[in-house]
Formats: structure tokens, sequence, C-alpha cells
């Protein structure tokens, strides 16, 4: 690899605020961890504002301006798997999204790092076609921070109506799930997005609460433990 070339790397392996050690960019780019030391010294002193030192590792600011950003084949081939898995899990809007970014990239792409399309294939499950119908309506409430009310049928078959605090959407490999914060049961719930028969979004809005938001759920999931 070229100097001008492997500098250039180091930048990419620095950019988004991520602190990176001389040795994890040395193994990435097969140099040894001296060759990265003085690399970052030589693009210190021409003015890069990276910060850091030996032993715990460099960051670049955020207000460098850097060119577009420069995929490798896996990076691509990651890149255009998560856009035909965002097409045929997502709902309609995220769908359309993913096609319009598949064209951009492929639009921008060197023509030996293009990936044909047609190589991947994803298959939706009947639950994860279930899920679509309202998974816009449950992504624009996490994002307004506004409550939903819910129909939701249980896997015993019982149908309940909720009024919930939206939190975080998962998705299981076929089955999304909710995960909120229900004023009804006043804990933690979550419902599979294929079970909801109804799903409206309130004008009302709620502000993060401590104990009821998605890191207090992720908490008290740690807290609990297995059978001895």
């Amino acid at each position: 690899m070229r100097r001008a070339d492997r500098l250039f790397e180091i930048l990419q392996f620095l950019r988004g605020g991520r602190l990176r050690t001389a040795r994890d960019i040395a193994e990435e780019l097969e140099v040894s961890t001296r060759t990265i030391w003085r690399d970052i010294a030589d693009l210190q002193a021409q003015g890069v504002p990276i910060d850091g030192e030996r032993g715990v590792g460099y960051v670049l600011r955020e207000s460098f301006f850097l060119p577009p950003l420069a995929l490798t084949s896996n990076e691509m081939e990651a890149l255009l798997w998560g856009t035909r898995l965002v097409e045929t899990f997502g709902d309609d809007a995220l769908a359309k999204a993913a096609r319009e970014l598949h064209v951009k990239i492929a639009t921008v792409s060197p023509e030996e790092r293009r990936i044909s399309v047609t190589a991947m294939a994803a298959f939706a499950s009947p639950q994860a076609r279930a899920a679509q119908t309202f998974m816009g309506t449950i992504r624009k409430a996490i994002e307004e921070k506004r409550k939903l009310s819910l129909t939701y049928l249980d896997l015993k078959g019982s149908e309940s109506n909720r009024v919930v605090r939206p939190l975080n959407l998962e998705f299981w490999g076929q089955v999304w799930t909710l995960t909120a914060w229900c004023e009804v049961r006043a804990n933690f719930r979550a419902f599979r997005c294929d079970r909801l028969s109804r799903c409206v979004r309130l004008e009302d809005r709620f502000r993060e609460e401590k104990g009821k938001r998605f890191v207090d759920f992720l908490s008290s999931i740690r807290e609990i433990k297995p059978d001895a």
C-alpha cells in the first residue's frame, strides 16, 4: 500500500469520533504499530486535528472535513445486504428508502466493486409481513415521543386495549416486537407487532422519566438472575 493511501485509510478509521489505538489500525493495515505512530505524528504536524496519545488511542475531531466515505468490498456488501433486509422487513416508507439508497450506492461505486443485487435475497415470514402494517405508525410515535393506543391479542387469544409509551422496536429474524411502558400495567411490556389489530398514534406526548426509559428496561433485564 502506498503511504498516501495508508494515511487516507488512517483518517477513515478515525472518522466519526471513534477512539482507535495504533495497534488496532496497524493490524487492519498490516503494518507495524511504530509505522502508525509515525504516520499520525506526520498528520498532526500537517495540521490534521487528531487528539490522543500512545497507549490510549486517537480520535479525529468532527470539525475536520473528509471526502466522501470510501468503502471496501466487504463494507459495500454489508451495506447492500442491509438495504435488502430493510426493503424486505421494513414498512413501505423504509422499503422505498432502501431501494433509493441502493440506486445511489450503485451510482457512486466504482464498477469493479459493484455487487449484483440479484445475488442477494431475503424473504419475510407471514408474521413479519403482518408487523409491517403498523411499523410506520410505531416508528413515528417513537421519534415524536407520542403515546400509542393498541389493541393486542396475546398468545392465549385474549384481546386487550392498552395505552403505551413506545420505546424501541426489535427484530428477531422473523418477528418484530415493540418494547413499551404500558400505562395500564404500570410496567414494561413487549408486544409482538404481528398481534396488533389496532395501533393509533395519539396526540399525547411523553417525556423521558427515570424508571420508564428503554435504558431502565435493559437495566431491569440485567438484574434478573437465572435459577441456580
